[in-house]
C-alpha cells in the first residue's frame, strides 16, 4: 500500500532581529508623539481655562458695578429756603462786565442756599412713615447731588415753588446695602449705615423710588473722593487717549523709519551690530525702568509739567519703540529678494525700490506691530507711577500739559480705596473697561492686517 503525504502548510519565516528593534521602535516613537500630543492640548486647555477663570471672576465682580442705586424723588424748590433774588437780566445799557458780574453774585447766592435741606424735604416725603434724622436722611443720597440741584435751579430759575420729579444717586452705603454687598447680619457698629437709615433704604427700594439702573456716570464723570458714588473714567479715558496720541506721533514714524535704515540702507558693521544688540536689550527691559528714565530726563532735567499724559506718553513712546523696530524689521526680512532684485533690474533706485515696491508689501505687519504696541503701552502701570500720574485730578484734561491720570493707573488708585465694598466692583469694572479697549485694538491689528494681505 503507497504511502501518501499530508500537505504540510508553509512557514513564515520569522521576523528577523533588526526588523523587530525597527518595530518596536517605531511603536515607542508613536507612543512619544501621542504623549507629547496629549501634554500640549492638556497644557492648551489649562492656560484657557486659567484665562477663562480669571475673565470670569472679573465679570462676575465688574458687571454688577454697571447698575448703581438711584432714587426718583418729587423734589419741591421750597421758596422759604430758596431765598435768592431774581436773576438778574442784562439791561440795555448795561455793560457785559457789570451784568457778568450782577450774574456770579446771584449765583454766589443760590450757591449758599442749604439745599441738603431741599435734599430731606423730599426723601422724607418719599417716606413719611420711617422716622429719621437729617444725617440719616441725607445718608442714602450721594453728596454731590446738592449739587445738581443747585445747577438745576441756575439754569430755570422758574423752579422756584415748584415741586419737579428727578434722578438722583444713592449714596454708596446705600447702594452697598442694596446690592448686599454687606452682610446684613453684622451688628450696627459695623455696619456702614445707622439702623433707621438701612429701613428707609429698604422702604425705597419696595417702593420703587429707589432702583437700580445703568451707571452712565463711570463714562461721564471724573473721579471723586467726597462723593464715590459718582466717581468715573472720564479724567483717565482721556489721559489715555491723549498719551496713545502721543506715542502713535512719536513712536510710529520713528519706530518705521529706524527700522528701514537698519535694514536696507545701513551698512553691516560693527558699529550697526552695536544698535542692532541694544535694541534688542532694550525690548527686554522692565517697564518701570522707562519710567525712571523719563522722571529723570523729562521731568528733573527738561521740567515738563509733573503727571501731564504728554510726559506719560513720551516715557512710552521709549518703551514702545523697540517692539516697532523689532516688528518691522521682520517684516522688511520676510519680503522675498527676488522682488528686491526685480525692482533694481527695472532701473528703479535703492530709495524707489524700497519705498515703492518692498515697503508696501510690509504695511500689514508693520500696522499690526503698530497696534500691538499701542495697546501693550495702553495697559503699562509702572511708568506712570514713577512720574505722578497717580495723583488725584479731579478734572479732565483738556490739552496733553495738563495733569492728568490714566486708566491702568486709576484702577490703581480705586483698589487702594478704603471702602473697600464698593469700589472693589468698580475697579473690577474699570479693569472691564481697559481689556476691552485692548481688545477692540487687537482685533482692529487682526481686521487691518488681513484687508491689506487681501490687497497685496
Amino acid at each position: 500500500m503507497a504511502n501518501t503525504l499530508s500537505p504540510v502548510a508553509p512557514t513564515a519565516p520569522a521576523p528577523s532581529e533588526t526588523l523587530t528593534k525597527i518595530r518596536s521602535g517605531l511603536a515607542r516613537r508613536h507612543a512619544r508623539e501621542r504623549r507629547f500630543r496629549a501634554y500640549g492640548i492638556a497644557a492648551i486647555c489649562a492656560a484657557l481655562g486659567a484665562v477663562v477663570i480669571l475673565f470670569s471672576m472679573i465679570l462676575m465682580k465688574g458687571v454688577p458695578a454697571f447698575t448703581q442705586a438711584k432714587l426718583t424723588l418729587d423734589v419741591f424748590f421750597d421758596p422759604a429756603i430758596i431765598k435768592v433774588d431774581p436773576k438778574p437780566v442784562r439791561a440795555p445799557d448795561q455793560s457785559a462786565a457789570a451784568y457778568e458780574r450782577a450774574r456770579l453774585d446771584w449765583e454766589r447766592q443760590v450757591t449758599l442756599v442749604n439745599w441738603n435741606r431741599i435734599l430731606e424735604a423730599a426723601v422724607r416725603a418719599a417716606a413719611p412713615d420711617i422716622e429719621v434724622d437729617t444725617r440719616q436722611a441725607l445718608s442714602i443720597v450721594e453728596t454731590s447731588e446738592r449739587f445738581v440741584l443747585r445747577d438745576r435751579f441756575v439754569a430755570d430759575p422758574g423752579l422756584l415753588g415748584q415741586t419737579v420729579k428727578m434722578d438722583l444717586l444713592a449714596s454708596a452705603n446705600a447702594d452697598n446695602w442694596l446690592k448686599g454687598n454687606i452682610d446684613r447680619s453684622l451688628p450696627d457698629t459695623q455696619q456702614q449705615l445707622s439702623a433707621p437709615a438701612r429701613a428707609l433704604a429698604d422702604r425705597l427700594k419696595e417702593d420703587g423710588t429707589i432702583r437700580f439702573a445703568f451707571a452712565s456716570q463711570i463714562f461721564t464723570n471724573v473721579d471723586s473722593r467726597s462723593a464715590p458714588a459718582s466717581a468715573g473714567l472720564a479724567g483717565a479715558l482721556m489721559g489715555s487717549l491723549y498719551m496713545m496720541l502721543v506715542v502713535i506721533v512719536l513712536a510710529v514714524p520713528l519706530g518705521v523709519g529706524t527700522a528701514i535704515y537698519l535694514e536696507e540702507f545701513a551698512p553691516k558693521n560693527r558699529f550697526t551690530d552695536l544698535i542692532e544688540v541694544n535694541i534688542n536689550n532694550l525690548a527686554a527691559v522692565p517697564s518701570i525702568v522707562f519710567g525712571l528714565l523719563g522722571a529723570a530726563v523729562f521731568i528733573n532735567y527738561f521740567h515738563l509739567p509733573l503727571s501731564a499724559p504728554l510726559v506719560g506718553g513720551l516715557v512710552l513712546t521709549l518703551m514702545t519703540l523697540p517692539t516697532i523696530i523689532i516688528a518691522t524689521r521682520s517684516s522688511l526680512r520676510a519680503v522675498s529678494p527676488s522682488l528686491r532684485q526685480a525692482a533694481l533690474g527695472l532701473g528703479a533706485s535703492r530709495m524707489q525700490m524700497v519705498f515703492h515696491h518692498v515697503l508696501p508689501v510690509t504695511y500689514p505687519g508693520i500696522l499690526t506691530a503698530t497696534i500691538i504696541g499701542v495697546a501693550q503701552a495702553l495697559g503699562e502701570t509702572a511708568p506712570l507711577l514713577l512720574i505722578g500720574m497717580n495723583a488725584f485730578v479731579a478734572a479732565v484734561p483738556a490739552t496733553p500739559l495738563d495733569q492728568s491720570t490714566a486708566l491702568p493707573v486709576q484702577i490703581y488708585l480705586w483698589q487702594g480705596n478704603e471702602n473697600r465694598n464698593f469700589f472693589e466692583p468698580r475697579t473690577s469694572a474699570a479693569i472691564i473697561v481697559l481689556l476691552g479697549l485692548m481688545i477692540a485694538l487687537n482685533a482692529l491689528a487682526i481686521y487691518l492686517r488681513t484687508r491689506l494681505e487681501r490687497r497685496t
